[in-house]
């Protein structure tokens, strides 16, 4: 049985290293209201005279409602009628595809992760059909591999025992394709009973190929319990069942992950985002006046050793390209990628300068707004750091610094005021040190952070404080 620990550590760096991938079944689109493959096939079993619930071979039932009929006409239409209804988008799918993971494979006949990317702003490469895989989409940044096919080409569907004896034949590649995902990448498992044929099949010939040397994979499974109307008898079996299941599954270097109630997995799920989004760094502030300790040169000097620090410990640093500082947050995030990161720039550094140009007092508020909504939803960390601007020749508060302050704590970032800098970094530090016991991460570093000037001692505090945040 693999911990909760184990899963979130191993599989966060497969998603910074860019090999976490996830195989969705049934079970991932159910709480949007899609029904899993044995409720698909209920009424279709009652059709034929059988009872669902004493059947375990599904495709079998399917195959015997394919024979009774002589053709697919009636699993075709109840593939168009179960999934082509509009469904509320559901929170697991939410997360998962916006996380920062390019390879998803489904079961599933439904477009959830596919309106889920698109949702998330990403580009989709959808492979329903052999003749795609050939094919790159342009700029996409995740492929989707529906291996039993999609509810608009429901005649194609993977359904009936012939369907997957023909499977090699009918979608030829798509196996070899999975099995070398299986072999590179780590997988979580979601929403999937692990009683698909080909998946089996495949798992197989990896263990075969690979003996002790697999991948660790994850899945989550619901831990039998006793009911009230389940005597001992009943219970020992289930639980015996489940437990061989279990040791069968670390055959293919599947590792268990039991909770007691569905609802843990997406918490688990929102465990997995912030801790990714953990190691995104936004630094806030702009300078139009350099006033007492914080001359120009020294700003400059602490925007560079925070960038450049927060690199180096594996942080992927954004900036807004403020004024002031916006230049300095570059060169210190350029010199550590340049010296020591392969110049994988887009890694490590990700710049968003604010759009310009727009003449509209009011359009330019909106934009600008939504502008930052995006920037903050995209890192688990904001710094802060001064934060003033000239308004009729006179120093101002920053205001979009506030702005991107009320943000982060909307969106439950790790916030860090370096207070010590003053105007609107100093502005949020009282407000968060007035409600310290909101900020327990920050509690033996409120007096460094509001009051020390020295550099180093407040970029040793601060890369300090996001270590400790984040998981791996």
């Amino acid at each position: 049985m693999a911990t909760k620990k184990q899963f979130l550590r191993e599989y966060i760096k497969a998603i910074r290293d860019g090999n976490a991938a996830v195989f969705a079944g049934a079970g991932l689109s159910r709480p949007s209201g899609f029904v899993v493959w044995k409720e698909l096939l209920r009424p279709l079993a009652e059709d034929i005279g059988l009872n669902i619930d004493e059947e375990y071979d599904l495709t079998a039932v399917a195959q015997y409602v394919r024979n009774k009929s002589g053709n697919r006409a009636a699993i075709n239409s109840t593939i168009l009628d179960a999934y082509s209804k509009n469904v509320a988008m559901n929170e697991n799918v939410s997360i998962l595809t916006k996380l920062p993971i390019y390879t998803y494979w489904t079961t599933n006949y439904d477009h959830l992760i596919e309106e889920g990317l698109h949702n998330a702003n990403r580009n989709s490469d959808v492979k329903i059909d052999y003749k795609q895989l050939s094919n790159t989409k342009r700029d996409r940044d995740a492929v989707v591999y529906k291996m039993h096919g999609d509810v608009e080409h429901a005649a194609d569907a993977v359904l009936t025992k012939d369907d997957y004896a023909q499977y090699e034949r009918s979608h030829p590649f798509f196996r070899s394709v999975l099995q070398g995902d299986l072999i590179s990448k780590t997988f979580v498992f979601i929403g999937f009973s692990f009683e698909d044929p080909n998946l089996d099949s495949i798992l197989g010939q990896i263990r075969l190929l690979l003996d002790e040397n697999i991948r660790n994979h994850y899945c989550f499974m619901k831990k039998v319990v006793q009911t009230d109307d389940m005597d001992d008898e009943s219970f020992g079996y289930q639980k015996a069942r489940q437990d061989l299941r279990e040791e069968d599954l670390k055959r293919y270097g599947i590792q268990t992950i039991f909770v007691d109630d569905y609802s843990e997995i997406t918490e688990i799920l929102r465990e997995l985002e912030n801790a990714v989004l953990a190691n995104n760094v936004f630094i806030s502030g702009s300078v139009d006046f350099f006033e007492g300790a914080w001359e120009k040169g020294k700003v400059e000097e602490l925007a560079y050793k925070l960038a450049n620090q927060l690199v180096k410990e594996g942080f992927r640093v954004t900036s807004g390209f403020g004024l002031g500082i916006g230049s300095s947050v570059i060169n210190g995030a350029l010199d550590e990628i340049y010296s020591s990161r392969y110049k994988q720039i887009s890694e490590h550094l990700c710049l968003r300068p604010f759009p310009q140009g727009i003449v509209d007092t009011e359009e330019r508020k909106l934009k600008w707004k939504k502008y930052r909504e995006d920037i903050i939803e995209e890192n688990g960390v904001a710094i802060f750091m001064l934060g003033n601007k000239m308004v009729d020749g006179k120093k101002a508060i920053a205001d979009g610094c506030l702005q991107e302050y009320e943000m982060a704590k909307k969106s439950k970032c790790i916030i860090i005021p370096i207070g010590s800098t003053g105007d609107a970094a100093e502005i949020i530090y009282n407000e968060m040190k007035n409600d310290k016991q909101n900020y327990p991460y920050l509690e033996k570093y409120f007096d460094i952070l509001g009051t020390e000037i020295d550099i180093d001692k407040i970029v040793g505090a601060v890369i300090e404080i996001v270590k400790a945040k984040r998981i791996v």
